[in-house]
């Protein structure tokens, strides 16, 4: 051991020399063929621990901090503490503490401040005793301020005891002092790495690199850019990024140590202590510029002054007040930078290294310092040691956390109890938000230091892989260890307001654990766990989801999928029959698991992490009876028995009982396709249910009867649909062609779909631009016609959905996002213009600076207009503003938007104010795009055999007739083509209605005229008369001619 410094109270333990000070360094006799452990600095004495857990202390005994009343100039051996393996020491102005192997703290020497966290009066405690009130945790670190003590618990529990004057103990201005240990209840939940305390104030680190600072701030201590003292915790944002590993402090500075091996000074720079070649005080951290060019990997502080290790010299390097020494430059002179402390000092090196005779040469294990001495540890050069790294934890002084190492432990006890000291283990760890928040770090390229609120920090794999490995059948003692703590220690505790990110982890984690999804424990995890995602308040709220935003959709989907699990898993437990008190628990229980549910896919449809239809909950349809339900709502809403915008009111029936049930449907309750079929059709029965209640000397038709031409068709639709109130639009379409006796059983009106359609969408009216290279339609600015004909093309969409008919509108997606209020995006200028659309995305991810010069582009449009070209301007002026790197997003909106809203405006109100006409209302708010779309012109998950199984036949024809086995084996062996290009001839459109295949039913009969004929299709009626052919290859061969000439809707 070297030793330097102050030497007049013997607290170098170089025994009785004549100097008072030692100005370079020296070395100590009594470590010869000794191993130190930890070295504690006071102000005026110094306590050594050697690597077998025994205790020396020298210097000043005035009160007792020597914890013997032996001599003073020598480390003399505290006998007290024998019976203790002592693992480390730090040390306040005139007091101790002491950590033993078992995590008990001992302390001794002034306590008038209550610094030492024991009972009584006494002024001084001259013997180790035990801190019996931190008896119920496990201290893994310990710090001593001047008159204030820290310690920090394996749960990552931070206590605080001693003097308060300053803030020193982060309790708030209401207690003066501190006789016993009280846990800062504002950092529960983070992980920290690290403690430690300067003469008034104190700090913590967490694993990830944040500083949270309180106390004294005189001199700017605290690093905050002010000079206010802190009562409360509170964070160092400045350092955040800075991948801060270590921190330590002395009298009024603070330094720290990053990863890459740079130090941050600030405080009370009056002696040149911060190493700024100045004596400026800091109240901002400050890179120390002359050590930038080397790796320091190790850092302490004195009372005032700095000493740094940089291994590959292997050089100490010392800077602040050297009165007294401290320095070990040879003078005591201050020093405003870094300066070198004197000694043959040599890096250490796996080869044995060339010394001379005539010089000793120190290899440097470890450095101490604090009051006006330090020290330093080291080895020779034949038996030298690798020197420790402050950048790399000790893991004896670790928190608890989950990993590989932690598991394979457990593993290793065979089925059955678990020794005492490995349960409280998984207890402890399993019960502190702060282990978990620390557990599965992102350490590939250190990104957990990255943790901020758009980033978990958190690598999700880990998580996963790690908790499947713990929670084994074949461990079921250990699930549930984990289990019980989850349950009564861990939720029922998670808090509301959260001090950091890093407190937020286990919110993403904990889902992974197969524990959440075993539904046993859904109502004493899962829900459980809902309820404190619920209670958050609405900035950690916000941080979840961004963090769930960026999960990957396997990951995203997971927990989605868990309170999915949960809904069911309750709704059949609603089915048994439960007493009423049973019944209202389910009912909250349920509420929480949609309320997450809401969150989750509020969060889905800002950032699309997964498909929408992953929300369904398609069992529920057994479960409840959604038709009654939604039957319910609807008679309240209409004879005003409730108020709720936006909210479904949901029944579960409980045999003569109901349960009731209150969530936001708009948002969470998208069942199933099926679902919002039964409520579109439900919606249009009761308003005309409520219709047959009018007074009786109104005539009411139950129908909507819509009497047109065929040579005028548009006309009288036109017509007819202008004089029909808005309540008819939702009674069923009856169609009546002028002149024609048919009865429409639904053939009629979709022959009327079809037929009114084809003749809006003629280019003899201008009314839609077709694009070739997508084969969409899109609104013609350049129309002639009035709005009448978008209203009705807006009804005729609206009608379709509301009578079960499919609708061949080729409109791109974007249409039925605006239907939604939905603003369309670049995607939806894709799929219409694919060319200007990959264009659009070539100048977004365009790389370099020059987009101006490589574009040349302004916010302005060109369009076409009867053969000439005229500009229009996206924005006011736009042909004044060129597109540069920074306003790029913004001329691809304003083109989105002029395409899709401005360009458009009049003409898309009047369909909007149609389709809403008709299908306006709450129903419609279920719905997404994609749906909405499938509603009305159909979708294309085609089940060929469940069309062949739902076909019915005519006449002589059934099943096994040989002419339909014929039919059906060469049908199966036609290409998706072939058999798209048949539903098209038979049904008029190529696909299905949104229910899927067996909704669709189609009919075959016999025909005569003998084999030379074709198959001829009915459109309006699905039914297709077959010839009775007697082979294979002729059915084949006039199939395949009567598809090939379909040319659109043609009557028979």
């Amino acid at each position: 051991m070297l030793c330097w410094g102050n030497a007049s109270f013997g607290q170098l333990g170089l025994g009785g020399i004549d100097e008072e000070i030692v100005l370079e360094p020296r070395k100590s006799d009594f470590f010869l063929n000794k191993r130190v452990r930890d070295v504690g600095c006071g102000l005026r004495h110094t306590v050594f621990v050697l690597v077998d857990g025994t205790v020396y202390t020298c210097g000043c005994n005035d009160l007792g901090q020597l914890g013997h009343e032996k001599a003073r100039k020598r480390p003399e051996h505290v006998g007290a503490l024998d019976a203790q393996n002592i693992v480390a020491v730090s040390c306040g102005e005139a007091h101790t503490l002491a950590l033993n192997d078992k995590g008990q703290v001992y302390a001794w020497g002034l306590a008038t401040d209550g610094q030492l966290g024991l009972p009584g009066t006494e002024e001084c405690i001259r013997v180790p005793r035990n801190i019996k009130s931190l008896s119920e945790v496990q201290i893994v670190q310990v710090a001593c301020g001047y008159y204030h003590s820290l310690a920090l618990s394996k749960g990552s529990e931070v206590f605080s005891w001693g003097q308060n004057k300053y803030g020193q103990l982060g309790l708030g201005y209401e207690y003066k002092k501190q006789t016993s240990p009280h846990m800062i209840k504002s950092l529960l939940g983070i992980p920290f790495a690290q403690i430690a305390a300067g003469g008034a104030h104190s700090f913590v680190l967490t694993l990830s690199g944040a500083i949270f600072g309180w106390g004294r701030n005189k001199f700017g201590q605290l690093g905050l850019n002010d000079d206010n003292d802190r009562y409360v915790p509170t964070l160092l944002k400045s350092l955040r990024s800075q991948k801060v590993v270590h921190i330590c402090c002395g009298e009024d500075h603070t330094a720290a140590l990053t990863k890459e091996g740079g130090v941050f000074t600030f405080g009370a720079g009056g002696y040149g202590q911060l190493g700024h070649n100045s004596t400026s005080h800091e109240i901002n951290p400050r890179k120390v510029f002359e050590l930038m060019g080397s790796v320091v990997t190790q850092i302490t502080c004195g009372r005032q002054h700095t000493t740094a290790f940089v291994p590959s010299s292997g050089r100490i390097y010392s800077f602040g007040l050297g009165g007294n020494g401290q320095l070990g430059t040879g003078t005591t002179s201050n020093r405003k930078s870094p300066f070198t402390v004197k000694g043959n000092w040599i890096p250490y090196s796996t080869e044995c290294s060339m010394t001379t005779e005539s010089e000793e040469c120190y290899c440097v294990k470890r450095i101490f310092s604090g009051g006006d001495q330090s020290f330093a540890h080291y080895f020779c050069p034949q038996n030298m040691v690798p020197p420790d790294d402050f950048r790399y934890p000790d893991l004896l002084k670790q928190i608890w956390t989950v990993n590989e190492t932690f598991i394979q432990k457990l593993l290793t006890f065979p089925s059955g109890r678990l020794p005492v000291e490995i349960a409280n283990e998984i207890d402890g760890t399993f019960s502190s938000a702060g282990c978990l928040n620390g557990s599965f770090l992102a350490l590939s390229n250190d990104d957990h230091y990255k943790t901020s609120a758009r980033f978990s920090g958190v690598d999700m794999n880990a998580a996963r892989l790690l908790f499947h490995k713990l929670i084994q059948p074949e461990h079921a003692h250990i699930s549930q260890q984990v289990a019980a703590s989850l349950e009564k220690n861990l939720i029922p505790k998670l808090t509301s307001s959260l001090p950091d990110v890093e407190a937020m982890r286990l919110y993403l984690t904990l889902p992974e654990c197969p524990l959440m999804s075993d539904e046993n424990n859904f109502t004493t995890l899962a829900i459980p766990f809902g309820a404190a995602i619920l209670n958050l308040e609405k900035a950690p709220l916000k941080v979840l989801e961004n963090w769930w935003s960026l999960l990957e959709p396997p990951l995203f989907l997971k927990i989605v999928e868990l309170y999915k699990d949960v809904v069911v898993h309750l709704l059949k437990l609603c089915k048994i029959g439960l007493p009423p008190s049973d019944r209202r628990i389910l009912t909250n229980f349920l509420h929480t698991a949609f309320r997450v549910l809401e969150i989750l896919h509020r969060v889905n449809e800002r950032g699309q992490v997964i498909q929408y239809d992953r929300f369904y909950i398609h069992e529920i349809q057994d479960l409840i009876d959604i038709r009654n339900d939604y039957a319910n709502w609807f008679q309240q809403q209409v004879l005003g028995m409730v108020s709720c915008v936006g909210f479904f009111w949901g029944f579960v029936g409980f045999s003569s009982h109901v349960l009731f049930l209150v969530y936001p449907f708009r948002e969470v309750c998208r069942f199933s396709k099926h679902g919002h079929f039964l409520m579109a059709v439900d919606q249009a029965h009761r308003q005309n249910l409520s219709s047959l209640f009018l007074p009786v000397f109104e005539s009411v038709n139950p129908c909507l009867i819509l009497m047109v031409r065929r040579d005028n068709i548009v006309g009288d639709a036109v017509e007819v649909l202008r004089k029909t109130k808005n309540v008819d639009y939702k009674k069923p379409l009856k169609v009546i062609f002028v002149g024609e006796e048919a009865v429409d059983a639904g053939g009629v009106r979709k022959e009327f779909f079809l037929l009114i359609m084809r003749e809006l969408l003629d280019p003899k009216y201008g009314m839609f631009r077709y694009y070739e290279e997508s084969r969409l339609i899109w609104f013609s600015d350049k129309t002639f016609e009035d709005s009448d004909l978008f209203h009705l093309i807006g009804v005729v969409c609206g009608l379709a959905i509301y009578n079960f008919t499919i609708v061949d509108l080729h409109f791109p997606l974007a249409l039925y996002k605006k239907l939604l209020n939905k603003k369309p995006s670049l995607d939806d200028l894709k799929e219409l213009m694919p060319d200007v659309g990959r264009g659009m995305q070539q100048l977004l991810d365009y790389p370099e600076d020059d987009i101006e010069e490589a574009f040349c582009l302004n916010f302005t449009i060109t369009v076409e207009n009867f053969g000439t070209t005229e500009i229009k301007e996206l924005v006011p002026k736009g042909a004044d503003i060129p597109v540069v790197k920074q306003n790029r997003q913004d001329f691809v909106d304003a083109y989105v938007d002029y395409i899709f809203n401005r360009s458009v405006a009049s003409l898309y109100s009047a369909f909007h104010e149609g389709f809403h006409k008709v299908c306006g209302g709450k129903v419609l708010q279920l719905f997404q795009p994609s749906e909405l779309q499938a509603m009305v012109i159909g979708n294309t998950n085609y089940d060929w055999k469940e069309l062949e199984k739902n076909t019915e036949y005519k006449g002589e024809y059934w099943a096994d007739h040989p002419t339909i086995k014929f039919f059906w084996e060469v049908f199966h062996e036609l290409s998706l083509e072939k058999k798209k290009q048949f539903l098209l001839f038979l049904t008029g459109s190529d696909r299905i209605p949104i229910l899927g295949m067996k909704c669709l039913k189609l009919v075959i009969q016999p025909t005569g005229g003998g084999e030379d004929y074709l198959p001829v299709a009915h459109t309006c009626f699905n039914l297709l008369d077959l010839p009775k052919y007697t082979d294979k290859e002729t059915l084949k061969s006039k199939l395949i001619q009567a598809i090939d000439h379909y040319e659109g809707f043609s009557l028979v």
